[in-house]
């Protein structure tokens, strides 16, 4: 067998969905495995709907999660003369014949087949017909000669053996009437052409490789193996769609989702590995195999999407954590002053604290991005004329301090829980609104060492109204 070589050839109708990630990452995971190749192939031979902003969107979400392929794009569209020519070489080896049955006949046996409650299977009307019947204002379809008797078993990687009557395949369109080929002819030709050795693809493809497979052994061509991967499914146990909310990488990456953190949640979504959950890049490569993939469809779940992206928030290394939280923002939000910025890194440690995505992180820090301090309409109310004096004896003492420090303010804010007679909750939930606009946050000592002292001295001078 030659060097491994998968493809993912998505069309570029619409945005890349969830499951075509997975299955581009399985192809990937598999080629980077074998030390072999991987490649994009765009097929964009639907005119109408293909358009270059999805095809950009699809290279830009691989590029995202850490997908890159080798070579250049492969562009189906331009490889047409080639699908029509096999199309003729078919016809003329007696693989393929013209039909010339209009669009009124194909609906009249689709009708009667509704009626009969069956599958509509092209009657062969025209396979055994001579040229000279055929009539002169119409223009034919090409199809290829289906096997009619006897059965025919896939070898799947993934599913095992799967056999189907032959019968149960019709004498499928390999070129419309207008010449253009269709998806199993081109789809066979651009496999072959590009040496692919293994088709990785969802199981709603298993049909088109009983069609492919008739094609390749047509054309003494050498058969790749395949193996298809069962669908993924909403949590409700539908087949997910590109009109489900959250179908989209970019749906992801706008609520904060880390590319490493979704790849590995993919990557477990239907395959795994022992008992192991959490894989670094190296490791998804080193121990991938189509053994590990599943035949049960896998069933998508944000819940647990957030919790592996909060685990990655946890563990990774700040500094990573931070060039990532810049850049979402930069993307998502509004980009944060310079000034900010340092804040912010030296507050990550709490900051980062229950956050589940990267927009978390940067709800947390919204009172020391914002110049000016946003308070809530409630809480304010929690300002009485008892906290008003709590946050003024606070800034009497804070302006004797000249380097804040938890050590410099404990005993502090412990004296003045005493000189009220109060507890912690009646010294923090003040001055946390008084600094924040909220009296949700962080610590009421990480507040104040994140701001610095001038920032707080700024932010308790203004009047509470």
């Amino acid at each position: 067998m030659s060097k491994v070589a998968t493809r993912f050839a998505p069309s570029p109708t619409g945005p890349l969905h969830i499951g075509g990630v997975r299955t581009a990452l399985f192809n990937w995971l598999y080629s980077k495995n074998r030390k072999g190749k991987f490649y994009l192939r765009v097929e964009d031979t639907d005119k109408e709907r293909s358009k270059d902003e999805y095809k950009n969107q699809i290279i830009k979400s691989l590029k995202w999660i850490g997908i890159d392929y080798d070579g250049d794009e492969y562009i189906q569209s331009q490889k047409v003369n080639d699908h029509i020519r096999v199309a003729n070489e078919l016809l003329k080896n007696g693989n393929a014949y013209k039909c010339y049955c209009t669009s009124e006949e194909i609906e009249e046996q689709k009708k009667r087949a509704r009626q009969k409650k069956t599958p509509y299977i092209y009657d062969k009307k025209w396979r055994d017909k001579k040229e000279s019947d055929a009539p002169k204002d119409i223009k034919p379809v090409i199809r290829f000669k289906s096997k009619i008797n006897g059965t025919s078993v896939l070898k799947d990687l993934v599913q095992g053996d799967v056999e189907i009557d032959n019968n149960t395949i019709e004498d499928f369109i390999i070129l419309r009437n207008d010449g253009t080929p269709t998806y199993n002819l081109s789809a066979s030709v651009d496999d072959h052409q590009m040496n692919m050795t293994h088709i990785i693809r969802g199981d709603d493809h298993k049909i088109n490789t009983f069609k492919q497979i008739q094609i390749y052994e047509a054309m003494k061509w050498e058969l790749p193996s395949f193996a298809h991967i069962p669908l993924i499914h909403t949590i409700e146990g539908k087949k997910l769609s590109k009109r489900d909310q959250a179908s989209t990488l970019d749906d992801y990456s706008k609520i904060g989702i880390m590319p490493d953190a979704l790849r590995n949640y993919l990557l477990r979504l239907g395959w795994s590995y022992k008992d192991k959950e959490i894989f670094t890049l190296d490791e998804s490569i080193k121990f991938f195999n189509l053994e590990g993939i599943g035949k049960s469809p896998s069933k998508l779940d944000m819940s647990r999407i957030l919790s592996m992206n909060e685990r990655y928030i946890k563990n990774i290394n700040e500094s990573d954590l931070f060039t990532q939280l810049i850049e979402y923002c930069k993307l998502y939000k509004s980009e944060i002053k310079p000034d900010k910025k340092e804040k912010i890194k030296k507050s990550l440690t709490f900051l980062k604290n229950k956050a589940k995505t990267l927009e978390d992180i940067f709800n947390n820090g919204q009172y020391i991005i914002r110049d000016e301090v946003n308070f809530n309409k409630d809480d304010m109310k929690l300002i009485d004329d008892k906290a008003r004096k709590v946050i003024s004896d606070f800034q009497a003492q804070f302006e004797k301090i000249d380097l804040p420090s938890r050590e410099i303010l404990e005993p502090i804010v412990n004296e003045l829980i005493k000189s009220h007679d109060t507890n912690f909750k009646g010294v923090g939930q003040p001055l946390r609104i008084a600094l924040t606009g909220s009296k949700f946050g962080p610590g009421i000592y990480d507040i104040i060492l994140s701001l610095g002292k001038e920032e707080v001295r700024k932010r308790l001078s203004a009047k509470i109204a």
